[in-house]
């Protein structure tokens, strides 16, 4: 996806595609490396950033960047209307991260009452906007928004992704590390949630096709399960994962843009309403197309041990959801 960072009027040209983009909570710690990938894209010809603090000189700053993307910061609740107006795709890290001790659950208080906030003003202001939710826990905060956007009669199941490509970039590199391979040419699909023992990457299901004893599979599991855990620690109490996690909602942003403009066979995993499982949402790699989801591809084939995690995934995942359900419910 990067190798858009060349710059290569040809190649802008053919793209010119206009695009409007929000992010949402972009003066933080994902919000603004995560915008900096978007102002470096062509695909992108207006992006909206918007926070409650630092927005006007996060928006000066990257507005002096040479691509096309006009950049423009709107600061506090009161702006926030008009930060969405006319937008194509929201991207939403607002929030607060995780600190040495907390799981992504620990997050739920302040979060939710953040995410139903701003899903509000999404569904006031631009109903038909593809929604991509990364505060955590996303395993709460995408029901917290299906909700919402029931709550206002314009819910479309289709527009509403949690994104977990993280799982799936992390998956992909400790794979390619551990096999000596280009990750670059790496796929392992990701499926469940976006916390701890719901994230089920199916590395039977790998391209290339990779094989490991069952110890070193055990292992790599829950690496990949706790990677985010792993960088909580290393970072000792200044926050989690946020270049890794821009990185990855730069990929999905620009995979749903790719797939919006026509390109055809856009997939990505991602956490949405679904039937695929018991659960009323769950992660399976999706085609992407003009309105978002065009196919849900679902789970797929998969092995005995990953039957088992997806059966032990369940009750995890169903509580999440309808926390993040009953939080809506009891609202004010």
């Amino acid at each position: 996806h990067f190798s858009r960072l060349k710059r290569s009027q040809g190649q802008v040209k053919q793209n010119m595609h206009n695009a409007k983009v929000a992010v949402l909570g972009a003066s933080g710690g994902i919000g603004q490396p995560l915008s900096l990938l978007l102002k470096n894209s062509p695909l992108v010809s207006e992006l909206s950033l918007y926070d409650i603090a630092h927005t006007p000189g996060v928006a000066a700053d990257l507005s002096h960047i040479e691509t096309r993307a006009t950049v423009t910061g709107y600061m506090g609740a009161d702006q926030l209307g008009a930060a969405l107006k006319g937008c194509e795709v929201v991207v939403i890290p607002a929030g607060v991260p995780r600190k040495p001790g907390m799981t992504r659950d620990d997050l739920f208080n302040t979060n939710a009452t953040i995410v139903a906030t701003l899903a509000d003003a999404c569904a006031r202001h631009c109903p038909q906007a593809m929604i991509c939710i990364i505060s955590n826990p996303v395993n709460s905060t995408i029901p917290i928004t299906s909700e919402v956007m029931k709550k206002h009669g314009v819910y479309n199941p289709n527009r509403v992704f949690g994104v977990t490509t993280l799982d799936i970039v992390r998956a992909n590199a400790f794979v390619a590390e551990l096999k000596g391979l280009d990750p670059a040419r790496v796929n392992v699909p990701v499926v469940g949630g976006h916390a701890g023992k719901t994230i089920i990457p199916l590395i039977s299901q790998c391209t290339p096709k990779v094989e490991f004893p069952t110890d070193q599979l055990s292992a790599l599991t829950g690496r990949i399960q706790e990677a985010g855990t792993e960088v909580v620690k290393a970072k000792a109490g200044a926050g989690s994962a946020t270049l890794s996690m821009a990185y990855a909602g730069a990929r999905f942003t620009f995979s749903l843009l790719d797939a919006m403009n026509g390109k055809e066979g856009v997939v990505e995993c991602a956490f949405v309403r679904s039937e695929e499982t018991e659960c009323k949402y769950f992660s399976t790699p999706l085609l992407l197309g003009k309105n978002g989801i065009e196919k849900n591809l679902g789970l797929g084939k998969i092995s005995a041990f990953e039957e088992k995690l997806v059966a032990e995934a369940m009750d995890e995942l169903k509580g999440s959801i309808k926390k993040g359900e009953d939080f809506v419910a009891n609202m004010k």
